[in-house]
């Protein structure tokens, strides 16, 4: 099971609207619905993930975020999820924009470019990082706006936007005791941090 789902479950209600935007094969989008009874729908461009959605049985429909979600009305989801993917929109800000004016609540995960193993590889390697995080090379990547956890939390007070939760997961997941991040995490979310999770709303 993904990390992320367990922090995920914590925030999402039973029987709750969501909507999942850049939803991919449909993984967890399809886990809220077996496991939290959600009424859920996807967004997705990519014609083969939105195959492999519907061959879950998933509503999902074909769009690209940049261009705004003029087709849903204001307030019409209790959450709007966005996984990893917002790193790969052109205009962030406007995307978070539009979430917050279609979901009651949101829930963004993405990768922290402030995490130590980045800065030290940028430091004694002195081009942009190949790893397990971020499996891509500069010229072929699908991440076009990098961010770290100070960043984001820049923009949230920028735009007036309210964090209600975050947490940080290492590289390596989470403490399998516990099911929970791992301690030191907390004490220094941005260096420490490999992923973010942050619960915000108006």
């Amino acid at each position: 099971m993904r990390h992320d789902l367990v922090t995920l479950n914590q925030w999402i209600d039973t029987g709750s609207r969501v909507l999942d935007l850049g939803c991919g094969e449909g993984i967890l989008l399809k886990h809220l619905v077996d496991n939290k009874a959600v009424r859920g729908l996807g967004v997705e461009i990519d014609a083969d993930n939105i195959t492999r959605c519907i061959a879950k049985g998933l509503n999902v429909i074909e769009q690209d975020l940049d261009n705004g979600l003029s087709n849903f009305a204001d307030n019409s989801f209790d959450t709007v999820l966005l996984t990893q993917t917002l790193q790969a929109v052109r205009r962030p800000d406007y995307v978070l924009q539009e979430m917050l004016r279609v979901g009651k609540e949101c829930i963004i995960t993405f990768p922290n470019f402030g995490h130590w193993q980045v800065r030290l590889y940028l430091m004694l390697r002195g081009k942009m990082p190949v790893s397990k995080m971020m499996p891509y090379h500069w010229y072929d990547t699908p991440n076009i706006h990098f961010c770290t956890v100070k960043d984001f939390e820049l923009l949230c007070k920028r735009q007036d936007i309210k964090i209600l939760h975050r947490t940080v997961q290492a590289a390596q997941g989470i403490d399998e005791k516990t099911k929970t991040p791992h301690w030191y995490n907390k004490l220094w979310p941005n260096f420490l941090g490999a992923h973010a999770i942050y619960h915000v709303t108006r």
